[in-house]
């Protein structure tokens, strides 16, 4: 079995999504603890360069393909795509939001590349 390591992209919307999050959590709880929460957020989406398989479907986007993917971290859950070249981040959400938000991630397309 080869493994491959595919380069991880991020979609704008992905980064207003950490904008968002980044400031709710210096309100609610304090600027380290949204610098640490926004590191760990990148650290993991960093990681499914070549572990983008450990996780699960997403099952508000369910394909035959299966490439749309989840990660669930604390109350959020991060969606992406699985590509035959790359790994797409393209939406965070938190657990409160409908599945008819989560739906949306599917027409994201791809807009940056992770320098």
């Amino acid at each position: 079995m080869e493994k491959r390591i595919r380069k991880v992209v991020y979609s704008t919307t992905y980064y207003k999504d950490l904008q968002n999050i980044y400031l709710y959590g210096k309100e609610t709880f304090g600027k380290v603890f949204a610098d640490l929460f926004i590191e760990e957020l990148n650290h993991t989406t960093d990681g499914l360069s070549f572990q983008f398989n450990l996780h699960p479907e997403c099952r508000s986007l369910r394909t035959k393909s299966k490439m749309y993917r989840n990660i669930i971290l604390g109350k959020y859950l991060i969606v992406y795509r699985i590509t035959p070249d790359n790994i797409e981040v393209l939406r965070a959400f938190h657990s409160s939001r409908s599945v008819s938000k989560i739906k949306t991630a599917r027409s994201i397309l791809k807009s940056k590349k992770k320098k």
